[in-house]
């Protein structure tokens, strides 16, 4: 294992300790780019937001209901989810 400075150690520790807002501000991020995106381009994005949702430990069984439909808003309603808000009724 490669030995790091304690300033380097500090700059690892804070980034694991803010993995989740990291990831929730990704995947933000990815939903703007779904809504404009078209072709191959689309499914690479929806492996990515895969990802991203592994890594906060996200339910396997709604990873898989919104990749099933690959719809943008169910992505949004799940930010909402993540941020504490309750989804919003259509």
């Amino acid at each position: 294992m490669t030995d790091y400075s304690p300033y380097q150690r500090k700059i690892i520790d804070r980034y694991y300790k803010n993995l989740d807002a990291i990831k929730h501000q990704q995947l933000s991020e990815l939903a703007t780019e779904l809504y404009l995106s078209e072709g191959k381009k689309t499914d690479r994005l929806w492996k990515r937001v895969e990802g991203s949702l592994r890594k906060l430990e996200f339910p396997e069984s709604r990873i898989a209901h919104l990749l099933a439909k690959r719809d943008p808003a169910l992505l949004v309603g799940i930010l909402g989810e993540l941020e504490g808000r309750p989804p919003e009724k259509p």
